[in-house]
């Protein structure tokens, strides 16, 4: 509800998680980087629920200030599951769900070979989702390609309950603009991806587009897999010889530094906050 765009910075894991949080309020728990991260496979329907809730569960604890919006791909199949997912991940404090149309096998949003549930089919299981969450923002997602099913599934899913529209893969500006009149007063979410399908746009275009949310899915893992690439590549370049420790770099101190900000200890206390007040 604040002005401007709110950015959600996609995480894989508690390391990428900690980088992230450093710099921005917000993460996505993205389902590719999931994927990739904790099973090494590609974002085509491997995903175990109580795998990610568990990674939601470690990023909570760790981070207890942040957002986290949660990818739950199409509710692991089934209308019930995606039911039992929504509460428990609203019980471990996620701030909201993804919930896409897609059916199986799936795909990332930004790939060929999509294909979509009947509209009635996601509809169901969108409102049993809406039904079952207590406080949780609900994100109903299209992965539509056709221009006239998209807008048609748009102002559908803007129709329900679900506090937030995203119509992944949107291939120009122009049709931002097209979702954005048929959504109504609905917020928009729009989601970047490198080398995806949609254009690159700054938070402040997109602002002006009537974007509310922006998440980059990828930034962090596609930037984990160049730099260790150059790491193993110079390590075996110089026969096993570390590069020299210089200012700047990542060492062991810069690392601890990192992880200790996750201790619990660490975290500021509501309690402590008010005691402080008092006194």
């Amino acid at each position: 509800m604040s002005d401007g765009t709110t950015p959600l910075i996609g995480v894989f894991d508690m390391f990428s998680a900690s980088v992230a949080a450093r710099h921005f309020n917000g993460m996505f728990v993205s389902g590719f980087g999931f994927a990739a991260s904790y099973y090494g496979l590609p974002d085509i329907g491997f995903i175990a629920w109580p795998d990610m809730v568990a990674f939601v569960q470690r990023l909570r604890l760790a981070f207890p200030g942040r957002h986290l919006l949660v990818d739950i791909d199409d509710g692991y199949v089934d209308p019930e599951v995606a039911c039992h997912v929504v509460e428990q991940l609203e019980m471990i404090g996620a701030s909201g769900v993804i919930l896409e149309d897609q059916q199986r096998p799936r795909r990332c949003g930004h790939v060929d070979g999509k294909r979509i549930l009947p509209l009635d089919d996601y509809l169901t299981k969108l409102e049993m989702v809406l039904e079952t969450r207590t406080d949780l923002v609900v994100v109903a997602r299209t992965d539509a390609t056709d221009e006239e099913e998209i807008l048609l599934r748009a102002k559908a899913l803007a129709d329900t309950d679900a506090d937030v529209i995203l119509v992944d893969g949107v291939r120009s500006i122009e049709r931002i603009r097209q979702v954005r009149e048929v959504i109504g007063d609905k917020p928009l979410l729009f989601n970047q991806i490198a080398g995806g399908k949609s254009p690159r746009v700054s938070l402040p275009e997109l602002s002006d587009l009537g974007v509310k949310v922006a998440i980059y899915s990828t930034p962090c893992l596609f930037a984990a897999q160049s730099a260790m690439e150059d790491a193993v590549v110079g390590l075996k370049r110089d026969d096993g010889r570390l590069p020299e420790h210089t200012e700047g770099s990542v060492g062991v101190k810069e690392s601890l530094d990192l992880l200790e900000r996750n201790i619990s200890r660490n975290h500021p206390k509501k309690g402590r906050a008010l005691t402080d007040s008092l006194a």
